[in-house]
């Protein structure tokens, strides 16, 4: 008995010690952040908005820090697989979450399989980019604005592409439909906005509403005709393409955004780090250039609170979109 008090008293002593030791090495190897790679995890495929930026930024990031800076894509579920990784990953700093809102703001309302708290589990670090929605039309579609649109919809069905159920173009639509009244403005959702957009070229739907980026091109060539941009004001990339204000509907306001995110209890000192690597990699010159030849828009929050606090206003305006239109990912 006197041996195993003992044991118990030097079993303690040793616990204590550890545990006096963990906020020590903790603090030190923020100090020392980092001393090894930095993974961006993206999580939706290549060549959408959150990969472009993660792809065009990560070299000047890792200039800054002083470490390599990865980028892999984790697909699946609408960005939630990746979002779902990133939240149970070690909070040190070295995996980080390229996201958009779909994931934090969107999804949280419309599925029951979101196995994340879009607040508690995550450190904000900054907005990085900005998309906003647009509808555009196959060109042969006699059509040249919203109210044009309006009265064509009146008289027949018109077949709306997005990039799927739930999604940031998804819950535009049924903001369009109901802020004009039209019901016949039917939803035709894809898994993907490249195949929403190629039908909508070729007239197996009239129309696609998605992000900017993934549009652009087909606008500025003439494979279809922008009607609309659900944004505050006219982009520079389509500086002739009317907002929905423009026509008459002010309250149409859709965009996507692009933010980058650490795991929950990541050290202060290491997202210090990363947010001044961010910041420095968006104000580049090079970087900007190269960003907007994919008509990508830059956007930095000067604050991880202030970031912090964008997620929760969008997180509470979709929420009252999916309940008033019902929408749910999971149908």
């Amino acid at each position: 008995m006197k041996h195993s008090r003992r044991w118990l008293s030097l079993g303690s002593v040793l616990t204590a010690l550890i545990l006096s030791a963990a906020p020590c090495l903790q603090a030190r190897a923020a100090t020392d952040f980092p001393s090894k790679p930095v993974t961006l995890v993206v999580s939706f495929a290549p060549g959408g908005s959150a990969d472009i930026l993660a792809r065009v930024l990560a070299p000047s990031m890792s200039q800054t820090l002083g470490a390599p800076v990865v980028v892999t894509n984790i697909l699946g579920a609408s960005g939630m697989i990746a979002t779902n990784h990133v939240a149970k990953s070690a909070p040190d700093g070295y995996t980080l979450l390229v996201t958009t809102s779909s994931p934090l703001a969107l999804t949280p309302h419309t599925s029951k399989n979101v196995s994340y708290d879009p607040f508690l589990d995550f450190a904000p670090i900054s907005l990085m980019g900005l998309a906003p929605e647009v509808l555009a039309l196959n060109s042969k579609v006699d059509v040249r604005d919203l109210p044009q649109l309006i009265e064509m919809a009146k008289r027949q069905g018109v077949t709306i592409s997005t990039s799927g159920n739930g999604g940031l173009p998804h819950l535009a639509l049924e903001l369009l439909r109901s802020t004009t009244g039209l019901s016949r403005l039917e939803h035709v959702p894809y898994k993907a906005a490249g195949p929403a957009v190629a039908d909508a070229v070729a007239g197996h739907v009239n129309g696609v509403l998605v992000d900017l980026p993934a549009v652009y091109g087909q606008i500025r060539d003439g494979k279809l005709r922008g009607i609309l941009i659900a944004s505050s004001n006219r982009s520079e990339f389509l500086p002739d393409l009317k907002t929905a204000a423009e026509q008459g509907y002010p309250d149409v306001i859709a965009v996507n955004w692009t933010g980058l995110l650490a795991p929950a209890r990541t050290p202060p000192e290491a997202i210090e780090k990363i947010h001044a690597a961010l910041l420095t990699a968006l104000k580049d010159p090079v970087n900007q250039k190269l960003l907007r030849q994919s008509a990508v828009e830059i956007a930095i929050s000067p604050t991880p609170d202030d970031f912090a606090r964008f997620i929760r206003a969008e997180h509470a305006k979709w929420g009252k979109v999916v309940r008033e239109a019902g929408v749910r990912a999971d149908d």
